[in-house]
């Protein structure tokens, strides 16, 4: 008999409530090993004994093929004297202590869960609460670690005895499935109208969910629970429904999000590849923007002035039941008003949502952590993130080499788009999405969700991060919890974070030197007292130097510049040309006459005295202004990048690959390069004289941009003898001018990082101040 040997192993990463422990109970039996496996606050224990070979076997299987929502970040093996007292292998209890694990993201339900509810002769048949331990919520129940059933919204549904008899068998697939339940002894579904009043099915063995796809059917509004919080739902091919809840709501022009049944649904609407398939299908079961087939029949008021759509599939049991008699699309939208939280509690969202739900699918199990659909666009043949959400967040991204010994910190995030990042172990752990803190609501939540990770994780930072933007309110929180707790605050500006937070997700090492960044945004707290938004930064984590950015613009009105993209439009013309000479040579051009209707003299005296015109070298202003010239949503924004949206839509109408556009001209002033665009606008207006296409013209603008940026890049970059280049920041959200940039730039052999996992605009902001932060510290 050959000599037995003993070895704890320690294993962390995403590994609790993933069904990791039954994956161990199964590769110990079979490779005849004795022991026992158990949760704890670090993560996984394993106690093993047996043939030094079988657990070196063992150990290999475990890394090759974890369960499918698990990740391995660390295994460590530690020989021990102490030799089990089993004669077998099993799993033991959970044991508490220091908490060092992660949070598993929700994932959406699995084919062998989707097969249980849809079998006649399944006791979970048409049980909307269906899930085993590779899908179901997970973030959006837990109030604490570890992930046992006692520290969720499932501890109110004890376990009858068939659900316990699956809970306790390791060789079940829903062995310590915390939220497993089943119709005798687990959550309810039902349907009410607006006034809270139960509304029975109206054909004999039929259930609430069946009812509500034949309301759905007929025109109605719906309020669904789903897992992370309430969606508005209706009818996608129903114009008439579509405008109400437009009406309802006030969104009057932004995208809603759609969702169907299969991706034979999908493929009738929008183009869809084999990737995108793909990324449908994944656990996370994000919305994916996917290019609109011509002509598709859908309302066009579904996504106006856009040629995408955003499309996601069920991700949970009630999903599959509602969606499983549509071969069309629901509208499937946050269940709130424009800009605010989406409703988590029944009470809640019945209050804040009666003016806009005709009916309401209520369930009775409670959702402690409201979490937003992700979104996700292909871009490059890359999957990039637009909002990490439910499906990723709060999955930790390690950060890179030399980052290890850093200390706990906790990074506040920006203003809009918010999310904040908690550093532990040399890990970021990004909340998901919260949105804009100027919305009350939304700060609100924001506090809460700090709270709640500051306990999930038992965190306790000694250093502070936030932006140097004095009145952002996540700046302003930052400094309050210095104060109260004694705590270092590092304030950092918003373009190195940016910058940082690419080189962080892309494994950058802390001694890897410097890149250059390109930080294209609508705004941010520049060093100068101007608000910066076009930078061109030679930076690593510990700071930067500004080489080059935009020629700063007068923004008439402040705020009000941003909404009106006119006011744009007008200071741009007024900077480089001149309004007197704008007026008097192109007059006769619809734009110049509609601008000559506004209030024209006193823009001229606001700018001129700098009365409430801020300087700015704003990428995303120079979007708007060009979008006001050619008359998109020209008087006013309704979202955040609307202006810049259609624009982008225009320019994919009238691609034209060989068409430089028009180009911006780098001057050098103190020792600066400044890329300015009078000839850009010259060449607008004399474009728009010609009557050449808006579509022609939009795509002139993206080309003639995308080549200056990748010019003055090269440039600068050969100067400083940077190999490298990094791209980050909202603007670059916008696939044509992102791709033409990277097909610039990796022609030219630099290369380049930009991000995918963490979104380019403010909602990976915190990620990279947590970076910072942690150079900062360890230097």
């Amino acid at each position: 008999m050959a000599f037995e040997s003993a070895e704890r192993i320690r294993v962390q990463g995403l590994v609790q409530g993933v069904g990791f422990r039954p994956k161990v109970w199964h590769l110990a039996r079979e490779c005849g090993l004795r022991g026992s496996v158990w949760n704890d606050a670090q993560g996984v224990e394993i106690h093993l004994c047996g043939e030094a070979a079988q657990i070196d076997r063992f150990c290999q299987l475990l890394l090759d093929d974890p369960p499918p929502l698990a990740r391995i970040d660390d295994l460590k093996r530690q020989p021990t004297d102490d030799l089990p007292e089993q004669a077998s292998f099993e799993i033991s209890v959970s044991q508490q202590g220091e908490i060092q694990t992660g949070v598993v993201p929700d994932a959406a339900t699995c084919q062998a869960c989707v097969e249980d509810f849809q079998d006649p002769q399944n006791r979970r048949y048409r049980y909307p609460f269906t899930n085993c331990t590779h899908c179901g919520p997970r973030l959006t129940i837990v109030e604490r670690i570890p992930y046992d059933r006692a520290n969720t919204s499932m501890r109110h549904f004890p376990l009858c005895e068939a659900c316990r008899h699956e809970y306790e068998d390791p060789a079940d697939r829903r062995f310590h499935a915390q939220p497993n339940a089943c119709p005798e002894c687990g959550p309810k579904v039902w349907l009410c109208d607006a006034q809270g009043d139960v509304i029975k099915p109206t054909e004999a063995g039929e259930d609430a969910i069946q009812e509500a796809s034949r309301r759905l059917a007929q025109g109605a509004i719906l309020a669904i629970k789903g897992i992370g919080g309430f969606h508005l739902a209706c009818d996608g091919t129903n114009e008439q429904a579509v405008t109400t809840l437009r009406e309802r709501k006030r969104r009057h022009h932004k995208p809603f999000a759609l969702m169907a049944r299969d991706c034979e649904v999908i493929i009738r609407y929008c183009k869809l590849n084999e990737k995108e398939a793909g990324l449908l299908a994944e656990s996370s079961a994000p919305i994916l923007l996917l290019e609109q087939r011509e002509d598709n029949g859908l309302p066009e008021n579904l996504a106006p002035g856009q040629a995408s759509l955003g499309f996601m599939l069920p991700y949970s049991p009630l999903h599959h039941l509602l969606l499983a008699d549509w071969d069309r699309p629901l509208v499937m939208t946050s269940g709130n008003m424009i800009e605010e939280p989406q409703c988590i509690d029944n009470r809640e969202a019945t209050e804040r949502l009666q003016p806009l739900a005709d009916l309401f699918l209520l369930h009775d199990r409670e959702i402690i952590n409201r979490v937003d659909d992700s979104v996700v666009r292909l871009v490059d043949g890359e999957a990039r993130l637009l909002r990490r959400a439910r499906g990723y967040a709060p999955a930790p991204i390690p950060l890179p080499e030399g980052f290890g010994q850093a200390p706990e910190l906790l990074a506040l995030g920006g203003e809009l788009k918010n999310t904040f990042c908690l550093l532990r172990q040399g890990k970021g752990i990004l909340s998901q999405h919260i949105g804009d803190l100027e919305n009350l609501i939304s700060y609100q939540d924001y506090l809460k969700n700090l709270e709640l990770y500051a306990g999930l994780y038992d965190h306790h930072p000694s250093h502070l991060v936030a932006d140097r933007h004095p009145n952002y309110r996540s700046t302003q929180h930052a400094r309050t919890l210095a104060e109260e707790q004694g705590l270092e605050l590092l304030l950092v500006q918003h373009h190195h974070a940016h910058i940082a937070s690419v080189l962080a997700e892309n494994e950058w090492p802390l001694d890897g030197g410097e890149v250059l960044g390109i930080a294209l945004d609508g705004s941010g707290y520049g060093d100068d007292g101007t608000i910066w938004g076009g930078e061109f930064l030679q930076a690593d984590y510990l700071g930067f130097k500004r080489l080059g950015h935009l020629n700063p613009v007068p923004l008439p009105g402040g705020v009000q510049a941003i909404k009106q993209p006119w006011r744009n439009t007008f200071s741009q013309l007024n900077h480089y040309l001149g309004w007197q000479m704008v007026a008097d040579q192109w007059g006769d051009l619809e734009a110049v006459k509609w601008l000559q209707q506004q209030p024209i003299e006193v823009l001229l005296r606001m700018v001129s005295g700098s009365v409430n015109s801020p300087m700015s070298s704003s990428c995303g202003r120079l979007f708007d202004g060009v979008a006001g010239l050619l008359n998109l949503c020209r008087e006013e924004i309704s979202y955040e990048g609307q202006a810049a949206i259609e624009l982008e839509t225009l320019a994919r109408l009238g691609r034209e690959p060989e068409d430089e556009g028009y180009r911006l001209n780098p001057v050098a002033a103190d020792g600066v390069q400044c890329l300015q665009a009078e000839g850009l606008w010259l060449g607008l207006l004399q474009d728009l004289r010609k009557g050449v296409a808006v579509e022609r013209i939009a795509w002139r603008f993206h080309a003639g941009l995308a080549i200056s940026i990748s010019e003055l890049a090269a440039q600068l970059a050969r100067q400083a003898e940077l190999d490298t280049i990094a791209l980050s920041g909202g603007v670059f959200q916008n696939k044509t001018l992102f791709e033409l940039v990277s097909a610039n730039l990796s022609g030219q052999g630099f290369r380049l990082l930009s991000h995918r996992q963490v979104p380019s605009n403010d909602g990976g902001l915190a990620l990279g101040q947590a970076a910072i932060g942690a150079a900062v510290a360890l230097s």
